[in-house]
């Protein structure tokens, strides 16, 4: 008994100590932190290769990622899971490459003959839901993309979020539309609506929602995953208060907003992080910011600030600029400051480097490696190749692919009826077509590529149905 009671004393003393740790960290409840580090992933949406001051943008003013940048690492060589919103956050979500995921464009053919969003499959198990089977409070704020309007179940509150606030588009179960302003809670629960009035940019709504999620429904005892998905700089927001700055430059008006948003979003992942670090929820906090896919040209010009940064297209391409995006890890005391890392990432890999991070075994599903090792300065597994394809509209001459393989990339879309072959470490612009002379090469990969993608009835010119109509 006396052993038992020394025992119940040194586990007593030991408690004591972890509280006042935790105190002195800013954690306000006085709970224990877990071992586990939180998560939280800043998600851009269009935002190019070029459009932060780190990666070399000129103009437009991002101070705050670039001293994330700074002090921790930034990657030249990381990938989006597609080059469009839907099928590329699919990616990201699941860990399974777009040729085998049930999202692989914005619209896809449905069960009335029609063209329409494609949610993803049940079976397609998410990062929330692995994370939340991990033990952690998951919450999402923003856009979604991944669902149907007329079923929540699909929403990301049905997806592995404990709690979710995401915009909505389309048509009611009930007839009418959903207002794009309107940001629903916990699926249809409530609703918040956004009043452009109120506030500079949307981005400054969405991290007010993410601080008060901080404040008021914040689980201490868990560790936390948080995916913000910004609207930044998305071409579909018509109203912005803000209006002053970079006037004095006299660009035109839709280039001068496009820049604003930008350095509002830098403002606002800032305000998130300092608000986080108030509470001491930045200790031990694995920071990943990146973006879907690459810029748009839809209200602006992506040549007028070099958005791609010199890299060959853009949004919904298959070439570099469409698919080579920002990425920036943070991680306070685990990640080596200002680092750089040329190794060659893509969405997929989040699933299972997240994984690894909490301590779990990545889902089978994932097609992905975890980078952790390379953000821990230890040996990195590369991949043997990595893989795209997108269906923009509903006509077969929408369909596009392309593959890299170490330094080479092959890109082939259907309308032009001839894959293109890349040396991308020689040629990073993509002005040289090699695929006259490598012609042996080139039908290797082209091989390789088709054989990617897989048969699904929503994208009725995938699943190598396209044939070669062209001689090498």
């Amino acid at each position: 008994m006396k052993k038992l009671s020394v025992l119940k004393t040194i586990y007593f003393s030991l408690a004591v100590l972890l509280f006042s740790c935790s105190s002195k960290t800013g954690n306000k409840d006085g709970v224990q932190k877990p071992a586990q580090p939180n998560i939280v992933i800043l998600l851009a949406d269009d935002m190019g290769y070029g459009e932060l001051g780190c990666y070399g943008q000129e103009v437009i003013k991002t101070p705050n990622i670039d001293k994330m940048a700074s002090e921790g690492m930034r990657f030249t060589q990381f990938y989006a899971g597609s080059s469009v919103c839907a099928p590329s956050r699919g990616v990201l979500m699941t860990g399974i490459q777009v040729g085998k995921l049930n999202v692989r464009g914005n619209y896809g053919h449905v069960e009335d003959g029609n063209w329409g969003r494609v949610a993803l499959k049940k079976s397609e198990l998410t990062i929330g839901e692995m994370l939340k089977g991990a033990g952690y409070q998951t919450a999402f704020i923003g856009k979604w993309h991944l669902g149907i309007p007329q079923d929540v179940n699909t929403w990301a509150a049905g997806r592995g979020f404990d709690y979710a606030i995401q915009e909505q588009w389309g048509e009611k179960a009930e007839g009418g539309k959903f207002d794009e302003n309107d940001h629903w809670i916990n699926g249809r629960d409530s609703v918040i609506y956004y009043d452009w009035k109120q506030y500079d940019c949307k981005d400054v709504f969405r991290t007010s929602l993410a601080i008060d999620f901080l404040d008021k429904k914040r689980d201490t005892q868990k560790p936390l995953f948080l995916l913000m998905s910004y609207r930044t700089p998305h071409a579909h927001e018509p109203d912005l208060r803000e209006a002053e700055r970079y006037k004095e430059f006299g660009w035109p008006e839709n280039e001068r907003r496009h820049a604003s948003r930008i350095s509002m979003l830098d403002e606002q992942v800032q305000r998130l992080l300092d608000k986080m670090d108030a509470m001491g929820e930045l200790d031990n906090t694995l920071v990943i910011f990146t973006s879907d896919n690459g810029p748009q040209a839809e209200n602006h010009s992506d040549l007028f600030f070099k958005s791609s940064g010199g890299l060959k297209g853009k949004k919904r391409d298959m070439y570099e600029g469409g698919v080579r995006v920002p990425m920036i890890a943070w991680w306070k005391g685990k990640i080596q400051e200002g680092t750089t890392s040329d190794h060659a990432g893509i969405f997929y890999d989040i699933m299972p480097t997240l994984a690894e991070a909490a301590g779990i075994e990545a889902p089978e599903q994932t097609d992905g490696i975890s980078f952790l090792p390379e953000l821990m300065n230890k040996t990195q597994k590369e991949h043997e190749h990595l893989y795209w394809e997108l269906q923009v509209g509903s006509t077969p001459n929408g369909y596009r692919q392309a593959l890299r393989k170490d330094q080479w990339k092959v890109v082939r879309y259907k309308q032009s009826g001839k894959p293109e072959l890349y040396n991308v470490e020689e040629d990073l612009y993509e002005e040289s077509d090699q695929a006259q002379k490598r012609t042996e090469l080139l039908m290797e990969m082209d091989d390789l590529m088709k054989s990617q993608s897989e048969a699904n009835s929503h994208w009725p010119f995938s699943g190598n149905r396209m044939k070669r109509t062209c001689k090498f």
